[in-house]
């Protein structure tokens, strides 16, 4: 089965063949950086990445861009409401990307291009469609011509005559009373007094949202790319006007496949900043979700179909999560009680074939994977194929930890391994990583045994006394600790360093 993918431009699930042979170019539109990313910014990057690991593992050469908008009207309020400058804004907000990216284990882009860096590109473009009668400067501004490009409102399925219609007679604002059409979007803006601004032909100013995506694009990937990328709500205008403008300066094709994610809803409306019902990445993390249930929780749902936040949502990702990671972790908690090789100390974006595909039911597993996944990017499939993997080995666990192993003859001590190896594989293709602390990032020194020991004392009281809640609130506070305990048969309860 082929690799299909949904494409919104031509609103049906299409075979993939990318324009060179082994090789995919891909631009994702990134972030405006006037504040920190929340979650509907951590399910766009976490899908995208899940779709350049699944390239990568299909043994293409991948070329992912991804850009930052560094110029805007959000990112001069900040500066003027925080009293520095548009560049500190930024610069600390790109940081902050890095670092919620980096947690998330979303790989970063081979390039990550900003507007302030491409002003060349940018003022070159808008040029070139004002020389071919695409665009027209009104006193430093400069406009894109919708009606000069005929098939206008073709990714949104919009009808740009029909729109024209339901417009007429409403008050115009300033700025539609200068433009021919009010549908004329801008690609440069003169500057306001106070404003940072950048020198051009039309006088000192700053590029529009939309030139800076296309500058960019052509800049890092040419005329044509194979996959353009983004959230739902970015459909109209802002990739609508990039197809425009791009195709209008080049005559080719912009992007062959256009993927678009579902938003990330609160009580039935999407998160945004404007709403003021968003959460940022960094407050869940601080709360204690870790970054591979954030990952699991949007994996979930299919990318295109809208994502509900709730409490309840989050804490079945967490139920899910640790299981699944009691199972990655199978083979580096105890590798030596398996007789296993101890090397395994990260998930990698592998494309060898694993041994495991010599057991008929672990190959039926791992087609079944390919096959979902093939399927526009099934993640929520794929992700059952991981759990059916992982319920052996959990139990496997479950019985090293109550001291139950017995007797575990060669042949099934190789088919676990093959099993946790092919779990690893696929694992990795959606970025799900084991989370373990190693023995280092415990200072054995300093921990206070005595102290361990009353506190597994209190927490066999609190079970005693069926107050399960208190009991499963110590077990926590001590895994915090990079204390991780382990309950026998007999009553008794073993900790060890995690």
């Amino acid at each position: 089965m082929c690799l299909k993918l949904t494409n919104t431009l031509t609103r049906r699930k299409e075979v993939f063949h990318p324009i060179i042979k082994g090789q995919v170019s891909i631009y994702c539109c990134g972030v405006t950086v006037y504040d920190l990313c929340h979650l509907g910014h951590a399910r766009s990057y976490i899908v995208w990445d899940v779709l350049r690991r699944y390239f990568i593992w299909q043994g293409y050469k991948v070329r992912f861009v991804q850009n930052f908008t560094d110029i805007d009207d959000k990112i001069l309020a900040r500066a003027a409401q925080e009293g520095c400058s548009m560049s500190e804004i930024s610069e600390r907000n790109i940081l902050a990307f890095y670092k919620d990216m980096d947690e998330l284990g979303i790989l970063r882009a081979d390039r990550m291009p900003r507007a302030t860096k491409c002003l060349d590109g940018i003022r070159k473009f808008i040029e070139e469609l004002e020389a071919s009668g695409s665009a027209y400067s009104i006193e430093g501004d400069v406009y894109f011509s919708v009606m000069k490009h005929p098939s206008y409102g073709k990714l949104s399925n919009r009808d740009l005559t029909d729109q024209q219609l339901n417009a007429d007679g409403r008050i115009k604002d300033e700025e539609d009373a200068r433009k021919k059409n009010s549908f004329d979007f801008a690609l440069w803006k003169g500057a306001k007094k106070g404003e940072p601004s950048f020198p051009s032909p039309w006088g000192h100013g700053r590029p529009g949202w939309h030139i800076e995506c296309s500058a960019m694009v052509r800049e890092e990937l040419g005329n044509t790319i194979d996959i353009h990328l983004g959230g739902a709500d970015l459909i109209f205008p802002h990739h609508e006007n990039e197809i425009a403008q791009s195709e209008a300066a080049t005559g080719q094709q912009l992007s062959k496949y256009w993927l678009h994610n579902g938003m990330v809803n609160v009580g039935g409306q999407k998160m945004s900043k404007s709403l003021g019902n968003f959460t940022t990445i960094r407050a869940l993390l601080k709360q204690g979700i870790s970054p591979m249930t954030l990952r699991l929780f949007v994996l979930q749902a299919h990318y295109r179909k809208p994502l509900d936040f709730t409490h309840e949502a989050l804490k079945s990702a967490t139920t899910g999560w640790e299981g699944l990671n009691k199972a990655l972790s199978l083979g580096v908690t105890y590798a030596s009680q398996l007789g296993w090789p101890a090397n395994h100390n990260k998930n990698d974006v592998v494309i060898e074939t694993p041994k495991a595909l010599n057991d008929k039911s672990l190959n039926e597993l791992y087609q079944r994977f390919i096959d979902v996944m093939n399927d526009d990017l099934n993640t929520s499939g794929a992700l059952a194929v991981l759990f059916e993997l992982a319920r052996p080995l959990r139990a496997l666990s479950n019985r090293i930890e109550r001291d139950d192993l017995g007797a575990l003859h060669g042949t099934e001590r190789e088919d676990a391994y093959c099993r946790w190896e092919l779990l690893i594989k696929l694992a990795g293709v959606l970025g799900l990583n084991k989370e373990f602390r190693p023995p280092s990032v415990v200072n054995k020194d300093i921990i206070d045994e005595s102290k361990i020991e009353a506190a597994i004392k209190a927490r066999k009281t609190a079970k005693s006394n069926r107050n399960f809640a208190q009991a499963d609130k110590i077990r926590d506070e001590l895994k915090a600790m990079g204390i991780q305990l382990i309950d026998k048969q007999n009553g008794v309860t073993e900790w060890i360093y995690l």
